[in-house]
């Protein structure tokens, strides 16, 4: 049946339905208004004659007409946890149930971003309304602060839809000049906005005037290569973001590469969310990549160095590996012939007992003051399945490795890594050029380090394997699924991310 148009809501005139004025407004539907002093509810008319009446029943109506995704639910569920708030949200315009409404939407709020689900919906404007009904009250709470969670959420949705829910207050709640605090929060969210605009501007001006070395204009290619041990977190946005901003000023490109080198670690979930968090970010990535996609490569290579004598097989127990390094001791298997070396290496492409006690070393400086020179692992034994080849492999490479021969070989112009790689950076040109590979220059930019927050993708699984949080999403985690269920937009991340740089 063809919908029939919208004539007319009539309403009294000293109860404005705000939850069904303020929806139709932000879903951009005309709705012609007009008070009736002999109405006792809201009452829709159509053009047809037919009507509606009832407040909730209109706005179930306007949330299955607007053109909002999910405004009314994904899911037959979903609807019906939004009818559970539309049957609540009266509650909020009770007296002497006011602050037990707000005491119980605070605790309910915690972990939410939205009153249902991950989206904005009827239910949310329905208890915004309810609030801003209230007037002088709410407000009064508002400027105290003393449910942290409610007007973090409030605020979100004032600020999201500033222009309809600022009309909507001014024009019917309450006395004069009740309306006015949330407009001025718009106002000032505005203004924050445009000062914000001004010092993204500046601060693109200020990056610009930094040049990667020997870039040439639209033959860049940048890699951003996260690890799939975990969901994307604001660090690792920092990296993202400014991989992004150098392949548009230089007219470039970005590959997306999966740095999959440790199976103990790695998940097609992580990948799948990693892709996932990239692409909410903005990322406009050239194509995916995986290491994984050089495995034999990379095993040719590293017998090619034993055969050359760069790269020997060491069977020092680890702890007194690393203290020798620390020393500058040589291990005793550096002085191993080529032929037990490509012997053991060959122990340790079959995972066998032996070749699970060994690793493959390069034969850099053991005496080089810089430590990442001295003798770094080039191979490991992993007898775990890969996520993405199974048990093909019991041998990986490190990244250390790894990263430099897959840099040259897919030819990227710039790695761009942040400034605790910085002593490795001699290791990496070293490693190309013993493997005859062209040198990738790099481009150091700072870490991001946050107070009273955790960084660590291996904490942060702590939390999440031990059931502390609801998974990586949870919205107390600096992860971008966590940051975005908190109700932070994307561009305050990315202005954030870029104002660092």
């Amino acid at each position: 049946m063809k919908e029939a148009g919208l004539k007319l809501l009539s309403f009294p005139p000293d109860s404005p339905p705000l939850s069904i004025i303020s929806a139709a407004k932000i879903a951009g539907i005309d709705l012609p208004i007009q008070t009736s002093s002999s109405a006792s509810s809201p009452a829709l008319s159509f053009s047809n004659g037919l009507k509606l009446h009832g407040n909730y029943v209109i706005l179930r109506y306007i949330g299955r007409l607007a053109p909002i995704p999910n405004f009314y639910g994904d899911n037959a569920f979903h609807a019906a946890q939004i009818d559970e708030w539309l049957e609540y949200a009266p509650t909020i315009s009770c007296g002497s149930e006011f602050e037990n409404a707000c005491g119980y939407m605070e605790v309910y709020l915690e972990k939410r971003t939205f009153f249902v689900s991950h989206y904005f919906s009827i239910a949310d404007i329905a208890i915004w309304s309810g609030l801003a009904g209230t007037g002088q009250r709410w407000e009064s709470i508002r400027k105290s602060n003393k449910y942290p969670n409610l007007v973090r959420w409030y605020n979100s949705i004032s600020a999201e839809y500033s222009n309809p829910l600022m009309e909507v207050t001014a024009l019917y709640v309450g006395k004069k000049g009740l309306g006015k605090p949330v407009a001025a929060k718009s106002k000032e969210v505005k203004n924050v906005t445009a000062d914000s605009s001004d010092k993204a501007k500046a601060g693109s001006r200020s990056s610009s005037e930094i040049d990667l070395p020997d870039a040439e204009m639209g033959k860049v290619r940048l890699r951003f290569a996260p690890e799939p041990s975990g969901f994307l977190h604001i660090g690792h946005a920092k990296a993202a973001l400014l991989n992004q901003y150098f392949a548009q000023r230089y007219h470039g490109e970005v590959i997306l590469r999966f740095d999959d080198t440790n199976p103990t670690k790695e998940s097609n979930e992580f990948v799948e969310n990693l892709i996932k968090d990239v692409e909410t970010l903005g990322i406009k990535y050239q194509k995916i990549t995986y290491t994984s996609d050089y495995f034999s490569k990379l095993m040719a290579l590293a017998e090619k160095l034993i055969k050359e004598g760069k790269a020997y097989v060491d069977d020092t127990p680890r702890e007194q590996m690393q203290k020798e390094r620390m020393d500058g001791i040589e291990s005793k298997c550096r002085s191993n012939s080529i032929e037990e070396n490509l012997k053991l290496w060959k122990e340790m492409i079959a995972g066998s007992e032996r070749g699970l006690q060994c690793c493959l070393r390069g034969k850099l400086d053991m005496q080089d003051p810089n430590k990442s020179l001295r003798d770094p692992v080039y191979y490991r034994c992993n007898p775990i399945p890969h996520h993405r080849i199974g048990s093909k492999y019991k041998i990986y490479p490190t990244y250390d490795f790894a990263c430099p021969f897959v840099d040259a070989e897919e030819g990227i112009t710039h790695a761009l890594r942040s400034s605790e790689y910085h002593d490795r950076n001699a290791q990496y040109h070293g490693i190309q050029e013993d493997m005859g590979m062209r040198k990738v220059h790099i481009y150091e930019f700072s870490r991001l380090n946050m107070v009273y927050t955790l960084l660590s993708k291996r904490k942060l699984l702590w939390f999440v394997q031990n059931g502390k949080v609801d998974g990586w999403d949870d919205p107390r985690f600096p992860t971008v699924q966590g940051i975005v269920r908190r109700g932070l937009k994307i561009e305050a991340l990315i202005q954030f991310i870029l104002e660092q740089a």
